[in-house]
């Protein structure tokens, strides 16, 4: 709708462009034809000087002389004329390119400003979904202990086989920790930007490609094998293919 609303305004603008440009061409064409002519008859003058400049008395010469250079002088004058006429049209035209600049410029802006406070509420979002997950983590630990009080103790006792169940925690009710897969299959927004190799949304650790012009840009440390950050910089593996290319 946006995009929409500035086109218009900006083809409104243009509208009168096209009679103001064929006004202007006209013109210099009608300059343009002026100058022509009168350099034929110049042509003509100058011909005739030379030829019956032996026989002309040195008043008549300076007539002659006069005269020619009058039609130069207009010849030139037409000159500057279509010049005026063609440094008007450029400005013209440029003065339409430099609205759309800037009409560009406010409808980016615009959509950055909104992008921007969609970004905010998605953080808002994801902080408030930290904390509530911050607030269940506690609660699934607090219930695991009172779980392990719960057992009798001659069954905590009743063999090594079910001790070592008890440490790996598979007989506890409450997983002890979250795997990236869990994180993929909770409902996600969909107006929450993707990454990564795997093109799912951020969570966990990630790391940025230090190519500008990575398409990707951040990427999960287990989808591209990473277990901590690498020192100094470090290239996605699409990019890596291609700096080997060049």
């Amino acid at each position: 709708m946006a995009k929409a609303m500035y086109l218009e305004h900006y083809l409104d603008s243009l509208e009168s462009l096209p009679a103001e440009m064929q006004r202007n061409f006209n013109l210099m064409r009608d300059l343009d034809q002026k100058s022509q002519d009168l350099m034929k008859k110049i042509d003509k003058a100058a011909t005739d000087y030379l030829n019956k400049v032996r026989h002309m008395s040195p008043e008549k010469r300076t007539n002659q002389l006069n005269q020619i250079e009058s039609m130069f002088s207009k010849s030139r004058e037409f000159g500057d004329g279509k010049v005026s006429l063609a440094m008007q049209t450029y400005e013209m035209v440029d003065k339409h390119i430099r609205k759309l600049d800037a009409e560009l410029a406010r409808f980016e802006a615009d959509i950055k400003d909104k992008s921007s406070g969609r970004q905010k509420e998605t953080a808002e979002g994801k902080a408030a979904a930290k904390k509530k997950g911050e607030k269940d983590k506690k609660r699934r630990k607090n219930n695991k202990e009172e779980f392990d009080d719960e057992i009798p103790k001659k069954k905590k006792k009743k063999g090594a086989q079910a001790e070592e169940e008890i440490e790996i925690g598979t007989i506890s009710p409450f997983p002890l920790s979250t795997h990236p897969s869990d994180v993929l299959d909770m409902p996600v927004d969909p107006n929450e930007p993707t990454y990564c190799l795997c093109n799912q949304v951020s969570y966990g650790e990630m790391i940025g490609c230090d190519n500008l012009d990575c398409p990707i840009e951040w990427f999960h440390f287990a989808c591209v094998q990473l277990k901590t950050k690498p020192k100094g910089k470090w290239y996605c593996p699409r990019c890596q293919e291609e700096r080997k290319k060049k």
